[in-house]
């Protein structure tokens, strides 16, 4: 009996110190990052400065973290609104060009890490949509300032302003259908043969031989996701 009542003692110690492990495992995971006001509904954190638009591309706030408390159950995202002068459905949807594998400790290069941002789309941005006259990209830009800083901090970057040192960019631009999700934005150097300038010579010519019918959309989409420099490559005949 004696062994018993020693052995039930130390299955229930045991157990008592699994669920502690447990407990503190899942505190040090849910610890947001410095500066975070806002947890949003997919988790991403946001460091807006404000109420208004936060979160509104993740499904909307899941809790404030500035003292205010949980967010109502009835925030509604702007992204289930319709853009204005847009066509109904852009910025409704995103479809990932490949799978989307980690939203934190990212690599920072010439290339986005694609394990962090593959690419993505917006369906409803089509080619004869893309190359119509009335088309432009600001109708459907809607990158807020949380979103910027919250794809720095995935980067191991400070959220803060950068100038022209660093532009959060867009992966698949909206002038060849890229969508507004974070996993379609990345930070890119300002200056170099990788920098936001050279993409966006490469941005324009794509656009330019789609609506040519030189080159398919998908073809454009895919490649810029894949590997921007050797699209350039391909495209401009030289290396930037």
């Amino acid at each position: 009996m004696a062994g018993t009542i020693t052995w039930a003692r130390l299955l229930a110690a045991a157990a008592a110190s699994c669920l502690a492990c447990l407990a503190t495992t899942s505190a040090l995971a849910a610890a947001p990052p410095p500066g975070t006001t806002a947890l949003c509904r997919d988790g991403t954190p946001s460091f807006s400065a404000t109420h208004a638009g936060t979160c509104s591309r993740h499904g909307g706030v899941a809790t404030w973290l500035d003292g205010t408390g949980t967010a109502p159950a009835t925030t509604t995202p702007d992204a289930a609104r319709p853009v204005a002068s847009a066509p109904a459905a852009a910025g409704a949807r995103t479809v990932l060009l490949h799978a989307r594998t980690r939203t934190g400790a990212c690599t920072r290069g010439a290339l986005p890490d694609p394990r962090c941002s593959p690419g993505a789309i917006d369906p409803a941005l089509t080619r004869a949509v893309l190359c119509s006259a009335g088309f432009h990209t600001s109708s459907v830009r809607h990158v807020s300032t949380s979103l910027k800083h919250a794809v720095e901090v995935a980067y191991g970057m400070a959220p803060r302003a950068y100038g022209r040192t660093i532009e959060i960019d867009h992966i698949v631009s909206l002038q060849l259908g890229g969508s507004n999700d974070i996993a379609n934005l990345y930070p890119e150097p300002g200056g170099g043969t990788s920098g936001y300038q050279v993409k966006d010579r490469l941005e324009n010519a794509l656009h330019r031989l789609v609506c040519a019918g030189e080159m398919t959309l998908a073809a454009a989409q895919r490649g810029i996701a894949t590997n921007w420099l050797q699209l350039y490559r391909s495209v401009f005949g030289v290396t930037p």
